[in-house]
């Protein structure tokens, strides 16, 4: 088996869990268990600034960085939170996913965010997308998703409302020849 870590699964327009409708899913991890991801397209109506102070977390409201949307990043475990980054130096507590993605929980790093220290691109999620050993090679084969190398310029350059056309995009594919009707031409 291939693992996708790294990978982008976009969903096809015929997606009908509406928690996944048109979404971009950046997948942290793919092995034989199983596989975990983050949806980065789907802004929620909290603050970093927000966030920050829910839990208790200094934050200078005047940065940019405390206006920034948090995002829904999966139906699993709602209440944690993951921040996907650009690379820094003395991220200890941070996973590096590939060259250009880092994953962490760390209160350290979300100390950060609002401060100079703070990485030059980030997103924060709440929640995760998981899929049980089988599950997702099973959607794989019945085209539930489209699957294409994660580019971390979609994550942290890309307005949300474009993630989707952005990742599209990448396969060479105009998405007016998505149809949600599969087989019906």
């Amino acid at each position: 088996m291939k693992s996708l870590a790294n990978h982008f699964l976009i969903a096809m327009p015929s997606m009908d869990d509406p928690f996944f409708n048109h979404t971009v899913t950046y997948l942290c991890e793919h092995n034989e268990d199983g596989a975990m991801g983050l949806v980065v397209n789907h802004p929620i109506d909290v603050t970093v600034g927000e966030l920050l102070d829910q839990i208790d977390i200094d934050n200078d409201k005047s940065s940019q960085t405390s206006k920034v949307k948090i995002y829904a990043g999966g139906p699993v475990h709602t209440d944690r939170g993951f921040v996907l980054h650009t690379p820094k130096l003395g991220y200890a507590s941070s996973q590096e996913l590939s060259s250009d993605i880092m994953i962490t929980t760390s209160k350290d790093v979300l100390a950060s965010l609002t401060s100079p220290q703070s990485p030059e691109g980030f997103i924060i999620t709440l929640g995760y997308a998981g899929w049980v050993q089988g599950q997702l090679e099973k959607e794989l084969k019945e085209n539930t998703w489209l699957v294409v190398e994660a580019n971390p310029e979609i994550i942290f350059n890309t307005p949300p409302e474009k993630r989707w056309e952005k990742a599209v995009q990448i396969l060479g594919i105009d998405v007016a020849q998505l149809s949600s009707q599969a087989g019906h031409a």
